[in-house]
């Protein structure tokens, strides 16, 4: 299956009455063709798992097909051209998570990109690298503690970037990195008070609301469980 095929079975599925729904939750979608994730999980089922036609699907400028890419993509392959190719490409904070998740994160160069990424100024390459340490923080089993709290002066860094798309990653990577275990919870919440002195009135905001998740009872008792990495 090629990917001109690829694209005719997604236009054959499209489903534009979902556009106005997506629009409502920040989602860019010019040349979108409404389908959901779950729709593009299930088709990924279907295709071939191939490198080049990852590439080619990409390169139709679809929103669709770039998120279907990134399921399908053989992360051995990718190269880390590409990954700064694609990410200078995301504008709509939806496909820069899921190729963060779907791809990036599996690749050699998802640790360095972390630092590469934080310091530019790009809204959604900024983002992509806290998406990245919330994926991380997530799914990389064979990361040890010291890892993530070596991130932390990242976190920092990124708390006081009052852009919306850029306060919520840093958000949402604190409050991953505090439910990977006890250890980590608590550097965490340490961290999460720090940026309440920074007098900034975006780290107030990512502080308390992580807050708000690393201390309530239903996390601490997942944490509990694991004491750390």
């Amino acid at each position: 299956m090629n990917s001109e095929q690829v694209l005719e079975l997604l236009r054959s599925q499209a489903n534009p009455e979902q556009l106005a729904g997506m629009a409502r939750f920040a989602i860019q979608t010019d040349q979108r063709l409404g389908l959901s994730i779950y729709d593009l999980r299930r088709i990924a089922k279907e295709v071939p798992h191939e490198h080049q036609l990852a590439l080619d699907l990409w390169e139709s400028g679809i929103p669709d097909a770039r998120l279907l890419a990134s399921m399908i993509d053989v992360p051995e392959e990718a190269t880390e051209e590409q990954l700064e190719a694609w990410v200078k490409d995301f504008n709509s904070w939806d496909i820069c998570d899921q190729v963060c998740d779907n791809l990036f994160e599996f690749t050699p160069f998802a640790w360095g990109k972390v630092r590469e990424w934080s310091i530019r100024e790009e809204e959604f390459v900024k983002r992509a690298a806290y998406a990245l340490i919330s994926c991380l923080a997530w799914h990389d089993k064979s990361a040890v503690d010291q890892q993530f709290i070596d991130l932390f002066p990242i976190i920092q860094a990124g708390a006081t970037d009052p852009r919306n798309f850029v306060k919520k990653a840093v958000n949402w990577a604190l409050r991953n990195i505090g439910k990977r275990n006890m250890a980590l919870n608590q550097a965490a919440i340490e961290q999460a008070n720090l940026l309440l002195t920074l007098g900034d009135k975006t780290a107030n905001w990512i502080a308390r609301n992580a807050l708000r998740e690393l201390q309530n009872e239903k996390t601490q008792a997942r944490v509990a469980k694991h004491p750390r990495s």
